[in-house]
This record gives C-alpha cells, sequence and structure tokens, in this order.
C-alpha cells in the first residue's frame, strides 16, 4: 500500500478537546488501521447527558473524498468550544440538549483521498437495507466489485466497522432520548444545496412526516432567504444500504423514541461553476479549492447547523401536536409525493 499522510484533523479535534475541557468529552469508538497507521474513529460529546432532554448529532467525513463535510463539522464544533469561554446562553442550551459530533467517520478514506473505505466499500450503502429493482444500476449500491464505485460490500459481510460504529454509537447516544435529530454533512455533484431526509430505499413517506414538515416549516419561516431544497432522498433516485434508513427504522423499532435525520448535500457545482479548472482535479468535483471560497462555504453552511441545534433544543415548541398532525401530513404529501404514484 502506498504511503498516506497522515491526517491533520486529529491535531485540530486534540486541541479542540483541550481547549473544551471539561464540558466536552472524547469516546473512543474503534480504529481503522491503514498500512502501519492506525486512525481513531472518536466521537465528541457535550450537554445534558440526561435521556429526558433532546439530542442532536453531527456527523462528517463519511465519504473521504467529500472532505469538506468533515471541515464543516469540525469547524463547527470549534465555534461551540470557543463560544464555551463566554456564550452564557449557550450553557444554558446545553443545561437542556445533548450535542455529539463524529467529524472523521471514514479517515481511512479522507487519509486516501478516496470515497469508500479502505476495502472499497461506500459506507453509505453498507446498512443492511434494500431497495428493490427500482435502485439505480451501480449508483444505488453494487456488489459486483470494491474496484467499482458504490459498492456495498459482500452480501452475506457485516457492516464495515465503520459504519457498525456509528450505529453503535446513535443507538446508544441519540435513540436513548425521546427525541433526536442528525445531521450528516456531504458534498454532491450538484446545482443547489440540498436537505434530504429518509427514505432512500423506498418512495413511501417516513412515520414522522409531520415532523419533518414541521421541522421544514419553522426554516423557511426563520431562515425566509435560504436556498436548501429541502425533500426525501427518494425524489433524487433510490439506494441501498443507507445508514439512516437503518437507523431511522431502529429508532421506529423502539417505540419509545423519535429519530429525523437529515443529510446536508452541498451542491459542488456551484464551486466548479466559478472555478471550471477543479474539474480537472478529483478532489476539487467535491471540494471548493479556493480558500476564500471554502470559507465562504463553511459560513454559509454553520448557520444551517446552529439553526438544527436550536431546532433540537427547542423541539417541544414546534413539534405538531396530535390534532396538527394531519395538517401538515397532508400539505407534506402534496409538497413531496404527490409528483407522481408512490413505489415501493
Amino acid at each position: 500500500m502506498k504511503q498516506v499522510p497522515a491526517l491533520a484533523e486529529y491535531k485540530v479535534l486534540e486541541r479542540l478537546l483541550d481547549e473544551g475541557s471539561p464540558d466536552l468529552r472524547c469516546q473512543h469508538l474503534c480504529d481503522v488501521h491503514l498500512g502501519d497507521q492506525c486512525l481513531p474513529i472518536q466521537a465528541y460529546c457535550i450537554g445534558n447527558p440526561d435521556p429526558a432532554v433532546p439530542a442532536v448529532g453531527f456527523f462528517g467525513g463519511v465519504h473521504g473524498l467529500e472532505r469538506i463535510g468533515a471541515e464543516l463539522v469540525t469547524a463547527f464544533l470549534a465555534s461551540l468550544v470557543s463560544r464555551l469561554r463566554w456564550d452564557s446562553s449557550l450553557h444554558h442550551m446545553l443545561d437542556s440538549l445533548r450535542v455529539v459530533f463524529i467529524p472523521l467517520v471514514n479517515p481511512g478514506g479522507l487519509a486516501l483521498g478516496t470515497r469508500a473505505n479502505p476495502r472499497g466499500v461506500d459506507l453509505m450503502r453498507n446498512a443492511p437495507v434494500d431497495a428493490g429493482a427500482a435502485a439505480p444500476p451501480l449508483l444505488g449500491g453494487q456488489r459486483i466489485s470494491p474496484k467499482l464505485p458504490w459498492y456495498r460490500g459482500a452480501a452475506d459481510a457485516p457492516m464495515e466497522v465503520e459504519s457498525q460504529a456509528l450505529v453503535d454509537f446513535v443507538e446508544r447516544e441519540m435513540l436513548c432520548h425521546a427525541h433526536s435529530i442528525s445531521v450528516d454533512c456531504h458534498s454532491g455533484f450538484g446545482l443547489a444545496d440540498r436537505i434530504w431526509f429518509p427514505f432512500a430505499h423506498t418512495a413511501k413517506p417516513i412515520e414522522h412526516l409531520a415532523e419533518m414538515h414541521a421541522l421544514c416549516q419553522i426554516l423557511d419561516q426563520t431562515h425566509a432567504q435560504h436556498r436548501y431544497v429541502f425533500e426525501p432522498q427518494s425524489r433524487q433516485y433510490l439506494t441501498h444500504g443507507d445508514l439512516w434508513d437503518h437507523l431511522y427504522r431502529q429508532a421506529s423499532a423502539r417505540g419509545n423514541c423519535m429519530l429525523l435525520p437529515l443529510t446536508l448535500e452541498m451542491g459542488s457545482w456551484i464551486w466548479v461553476k466559478k472555478n471550471p479548472r477543479q474539474l480537472f482535479s478529483r478532489r476539487g468535483i467535491f471540494n471548493p479549492l479556493i480558500e476564500h471560497r471554502q470559507q465562504r462555504v463553511l459560513r454559509r453552511h454553520m448557520a444551517w447547523l446552529d439553526f438544527v441545534m436550536r431546532a433540537a433544543a427547542g423541539m417541544q415548541r414546534w413539534l405538531p401536536s396530535q390534532a396538527q398532525r394531519a395538517w401538515h401530513e397532508e400539505r407534506a404529501l402534496n409538497r413531496w409525493y404527490r409528483h407522481g404514484v408512490l413505489a415501493a
């Protein structure tokens, strides 16, 4: 295996842990071995661990090539750590909220500059969820070979260590809370910034469609000028093995918790259009390469992450009552699903 550089992100996270102590705590989840390197997957936790309060989680680096996702999550964590010294309102919020981070879900992929992990498995096609024949060939997940993109892993194999670490952590640290929201940060080769929610494996609506519409509504009302396309992933394409579909179904099966999983897909064509030379760089297709543009991207999307954290803290104020659920469901169906026949 070729020599790969050490990840500078670890030094940044080590510094943030030191600056955020004792409020910020670190959990070691597992190790990924890459040549002679041992790359830890670590989670960072802050706020009230009481299951009675809501939880919110931020995740990045699931696809190693999409480095901007890990950088965004790390930048948001750094912002919170810096505010711990002076922001009394943040401390008040953290009394009633649990906040967790895994900035580097796929450190091996980040080190190699690949979408997949070092074993060639796409972690977002790796969960035990099947979409059926409606998923597009290859893109929806394939078991032909790890040398081709979107490889799911062998049919009889357990999940990859990175996938399992993420699933175990969310089940342990978030699904013990009655209400939680997650944001998984990616970049996608598109013209718009998108916020996706489950399902990815079917076009059928999720059980908590009313709650998801209520969240979208307060985003539209609070940030009226936002340019996010908020929609179920199934409106774009179906995939096998989506980790957040799997975790949403795990949460729903418990019956005593509600997880609202969101995926931020930053539209990388916006950056490429302004700097077409990025097309000739594998990294440039998915990440802003010019410093001032990267800073602009981080500023824009950190506002979205801050909104999600505040929405999680104030869930009881905007979650629809039983009497309001039918109203939200009807509008959600009209907005997202009645463009075509619901598919299995």
